[in-house]
């Protein structure tokens, strides 16, 4: 994933004028290589600024939804499981509004196509909802572009204090992993 995402950055860097094309299309397969919105929509504010990155992470999480719309009738099972997914994460059987909504795409531990999935549901069509989806995608492209600007106008120090504290933060909420000593993993209990 790194290794995607410094080809596609410097990539992107020496498009010229196709470089927001590329930007936006770095968004609609983001997800193929199980990359964070976060991270794109902070390499758009260290590559673009905050103007034009927000604007560019816009356009390319709307385009991740209709593609997402998309998918969702073509494989109903996609579908399932991220029912499944919203009956286990919002046990409550009442509707979202546009600004809870907002709100969760906002949330970075939120599934970013849990949301896409409230708002199929909640629309009547494509057009009904690639409009939602446009307005959903706002908050997030706007504050993690801020965030990707902000990491650009730092000076060094004050990018390695950043950095430090997300990883430190990354560590402390990391999973804890469980270990199994070997002869009880390969054990032969007879039972």
């Amino acid at each position: 994933m790194e290794e995607f995402l410094e080809r596609s950055f410097q990539f992107i860097e020496q498009s010229g004028w196709f470089a927001p094309l590329f930007f936006v299309l770095l968004h609609v397969f983001r997800q193929v290589f199980f990359i964070p919105v976060l991270l794109i929509c902070l390499l758009g504010g260290y590559l673009f600024g905050t103007v034009y990155g927000s604007i560019y992470s816009i356009l390319g999480l709307t385009a991740v939804s209709v593609v997402f719309y998309g998918l969702i009738h073509i494989f109903p099972s996609m579908r399932e499981k991220l029912t499944i997914l919203k009956k286990t994460f919002l046990k409550e059987k009442h509707q979202l509004t546009v600004v809870q909504m907002m709100i969760m795409r906002l949330m970075p531990f939120i599934h970013f196509h849990l949301v896409s999935l409230y708002l199929i549901e909640s629309t009547k069509n494509l057009k009904e909802y690639t409009k939602f989806s446009f307005f959903v995608s706002i908050p997030p492209a706007v504050v993690y572009t801020a965030f990707g600007d902000m990491i650009h106008e730092l000076p060094l120090a004050g990018t390695v204090v950043f950095a430090t504290f997300l990883a430190i933060l990354f560590l402390f909420f990391r999973k804890k992993r469980t270990n199994i000593k070997w002869d009880d993993f390969f054990s032969t209990s007879k039972q």
